[in-house]
């Protein structure tokens, strides 16, 4: 398992996103030396874990439980032969391409090192909007990123420090439950009667998950 590339965004104007001042920095290219990595501080307030990667939209994106977002390449080349056209690195808006890592299952809760230093944790999966869908410019991508559930992680920041591409990835912890980000994903997005499942994964799971379930179980009356 390794870090294939570490991928770094940029403000651009682009008429696709509802952010107010209509910038992104979904458009994330690889950088080509070593990258800090650390907590950026809450939603709303912190942005990207990564220095020199720009998140406009803090209401959405960002902060202490959104601070890296990573993809596998596997899946980017799986999404290259159904839509028949390439997708480089970073083209989901990721910080982190790998190589030999099963990160849509990942467990919430579950730990990776990668390199020497830095130490993240599976929060959840991530929800497409429309910028990701103007960006790649396929139309209904939402519904079809949904449908195919190859979400990807979002991760926080346990131990910061740099990191580079090429840099070994290694799994230091799983936890004892069956909460995958495609689970997480599945349950606050088409089926959520999964919501009480989510519980499992107690307080490794993003906040606003986690809230959403207690409430739907609330609801439920246990």
């Amino acid at each position: 398992m390794k870090l294939l590339s570490v991928n770094l965004g940029r403000p651009r104007a682009v008429p696709y996103t509802d952010q107010p001042e209509g910038v992104t920095g979904i458009d994330k290219r690889p950088a080509d030396g070593p990258v800090r990595v650390a907590a950026p501080g809450p939603k709303g307030v912190g942005g990207s874990g990564l220095a020199g990667d720009t998140v406009c939209s803090l209401r959405h994106h960002g902060g202490d439980d959104q601070a890296v977002y990573a993809y596998a390449r596997e899946d980017l080349d799986a999404w290259e032969r159904e839509l028949g056209r390439s997708l480089a690195d970073g083209r989901f808006g990721e910080n982190l391409t790998t190589s030999g890592l099963d990160v849509s299952g990942a467990l919430i809760g579950e730990r990776w090192r990668i390199g020497s230093e830095v130490i993240l944790e599976v929060t959840s999966g991530r929800i497409p909007c429309r910028t990701f869908q103007g960006h790649l410019g396929e139309r209904g991508w939402v519904k079809r990123f949904t449908r195919k559930g190859a979400t990807g992680a979002y991760l926080r920041v346990i131990e910061p420090g740099e990191i580079r591409a090429g840099d070994p990835i290694e799994i230091v912890h799983r936890p004892d439950h069956e909460v995958t980000a495609a689970m997480q994903f599945r349950a606050v997005t088409t089926e959520r009667e999964l919501l009480p499942r989510l519980l499992a994964a107690g307080a490794a799971l993003h906040p606003e998950s986690l809230a959403a379930a207690r409430k739907y179980v609330a609801g439920q009356g246990g």
